[in-house]
């Protein structure tokens, strides 16, 4: 691709704000080293965090003395002002969850320390003796992690919480399988050819240290599977028996989920009312699509069929005619490979200098097949000093073979530019303004999945979404995150349920039914993602919301600049609010003013 000229990072003096930010940072990576391992703060890879009641309460201590110190500041320019508002939105949110004892109960079967402690070693390095020393560390550590979890569920369970029993059965089910000698993770990780070429290939005079981390690391696997093999029986014996059969968490608490995961207060009945109106305006928009790929007129019918097809006919026929066409076929992973580096190459190159001002250092992408096989695709950002580039990753299942690009390229536009890839580097390029804080601990959902699904609509507006199947991918996307509103706000505000998808209130076996309705995935997907719904009440709902607040604010934005006899500039608009790093979405409103 041609390259434009480097555009210099934009720089400012570090304010007393922005000292205290740092020194948080610090603190949490202190008080936390699995945070500081996820965003890539070096020297805590041997440690572990302390999940225990006296863990949580350091790690609210500390938020509650930042919070104190930045009450004595004033900001000294712009940046500081968001700085303030944001950090005291955040820690502040932390500090509410801390006090209504969510955190000691978290439980669910996808982001839970049950998964946290066993997935940070997927981002860990492993190319040096030393990097496998950390790990053995790491390992050895488990029991002691897992003892503070559980004495923090048993906290959670004298205070008369405790996590339903759809998530302790599927928590459990993922310890058992941790615990098992032949199928768990530890055991493979441990043994992969990979760690006997590095520590093979050590220095005659590591060769000692070499033969000591093997021998750590065959421990630190034993050791992990024994917590994790302790976390089941106390899942099983001491959990299950006081865990609730409904979902549902309440209004009260499904509010304050809800604003920590979108940075924003909603008005939670008018946002489930919402959902439904999307959710029908996007059926309508592939309605109307799948009768083009038909070639069918607006109000046609297939002739080959005793009478017309309603309209979620009408759809899955153009899905099977989508999927049985040649030219959106992807054969083997080293083809999906290529797929995905051309279009974010011709994304980026279309993009730069016309709709968005891409930094030189973000116009590298990586896209690569992940060594995993669990089936979803997700992005790494670069390194504080792009040392490492972002990378998009596709973990593809074994038995998987073929891919249909006409589902995937509106995903590559989100994981990809003017996604996640340009969201969080245009942060980590203004690193001679953000602090750290900003630029690596502060993530909110509402604000990151909420620009990606608005950077997926945008594309399709801005013609790059023209073809009929790559439009109806997006569409299907749209679609499932509109269902998701409904279905999370529905069942746990136990909220009437519409009489076309059973009247009565909104429970698990009607949410169910809903979502098979209104998604193209297998089955055994649709129930996992189900779960997951139940069991984090407020995160899937922020990619839809989070896009309704991200194009309010635009349109916002534009009105504003209409009312002064201007013209709306979508690229100013677009470099100014991915400056800023990400942050709740109500001081992005303020921010942007």
């Amino acid at each position: 691709m041609t390259s434009r000229p480097v555009s210099p990072a934009p720089t400012r003096r570090p304010s007393p704000i922005d000292a205290i930010a740092e020194r948080y940072v610090d603190r949490v990576a202190q008080l936390d080293p699995l945070a500081a391992t996820l965003m890539g703060i070096d020297g805590y890879d041997a440690q572990m965090t302390d999940y225990s009641p006296v863990g949580h309460a350091l790690r609210a201590d500390a938020g509650r003395a930042v919070l104190a110190e930045l009450a004595a500041q004033w900001p000294t320019d712009a940046v500081d002002e968001v700085t303030l508002a944001a950090m005291q939105e955040r820690i502040g949110l932390e500090l509410e969850l801390d006090a209504a004892g969510e955190l000691l109960c978290d439980l669910n079967n996808i982001a839970s320390p049950v998964q946290g402690l066993r997935d940070v070693f997927d981002l860990m390095a492993t190319d040096t003796v030393g990097a496998w020393a950390n790990i053995a560390a790491r390992l050895n550590l488990l029991p002691g992690a897992v003892d503070g979890y559980v004495a923090s569920l048993r906290e959670s369970l004298a205070r008369g919480r405790v996590p339903a029993i759809r998530q302790v059965d599927e928590c459990l089910a993922q310890a058992e399988e941790l615990a098992d000698e032949e199928s768990s993770f530890f055991t493979s990780f441990v043994a992969d050819d990979a760690v006997e070429a590095v520590l093979a290939g050590a220095e005659p005079a590591d060769t000692a240290a070499a033969q000591a981390v093997r021998v750590e690391l065959d421990r630190g696997a034993g050791s992990a599977r024994a917590a994790y093999r302790e976390l089941a029986r106390f899942l099983r014996d001491e959990l299950a028996p006081h865990a609730p059969a409904t979902d549902a968490v309440g209004r009260e608490r499904y509010a304050l989920w809800s604003r920590y995961f979108l940075g924003a207060t909603v008005d939670l009945d008018e946002t489930y009312a919402w959902g439904l109106e999307e959710l029908d305006r996007v059926v309508a928009e592939q309605e109307a699509v799948a009768r083009e790929i038909l070639g069918l007129e607006p109000s046609g019918t297939l002739v080959e069929d005793d009478g017309d097809l309603d309209d979620g006919d009408l759809v899955q026929r153009a899905v099977a005619a989508l999927d049985a066409d040649p030219a959106y076929l992807l054969t083997g992973t080293q083809a999906l490979r290529e797929w995905m580096q051309t279009t974010s190459d011709a994304a980026v190159a279309a993009l730069d200098g016309v709709h968005f001002d891409i930094p030189e250092p973000l116009r590298t992408l990586e896209c690569r097949i992940a060594p995993t096989h669990q089936g979803g695709i997700y992005y790494t950002p670069p390194s504080d000093d792009f040392s490492r580039p972002g990378r998009m990753w596709w973990s593809v299942p074994l038995e998987v073979t073929e891919f249909t690009t006409w589902r995937e390229k509106t995903t590559v536009f989100h994981e990809g530019v003017p996604g996640h890839h340009l969201q969080t580097g245009q942060a980590i390029f203004a690193r001679d303004v953000l602090n750290r804080w900003r630029r690596l601990a502060c993530w909110v959902s509402g604000h990151g999945e909420g620009w990606a699904l608005y950077a997926e609509r945008l594309m399709g507006d801005l013609g790059f979404l023209d073809n009929p199947g790559d439009r109806l991918g997006m569409l299907d996307g749209q679609r499932m995150r509109a269902a998701r509103v409904v279905l999370d706000i529905g069942v746990h505000l136990a909220l009437p349920a519409p009489e076309r998808w059973g009247g009565g209130t909104w429970d698990a076996d009607k949410a169910l039914t809903f979502l098979r309705a209104n998604v193209t995935m297998p089955d055994a997907l649709v129930q996992f993602e189900l779960t997951r719904y139940l069991g984090w009440p407020g995160q899937a709902p922020s990619y839809k919301v989070g896009q309704r607040l991200w194009e309010q604010a635009r349109d916002d934005a534009a009105a504003a600049a209409k009312a002064r006899g201007e013209e709306f500039d979508l690229r100013a608009f677009h470099d100014r609010a991915l400056a800023l790093g990400s942050v709740g979405l109500d001081v992005l409103r303020t921010a942007l003013g």
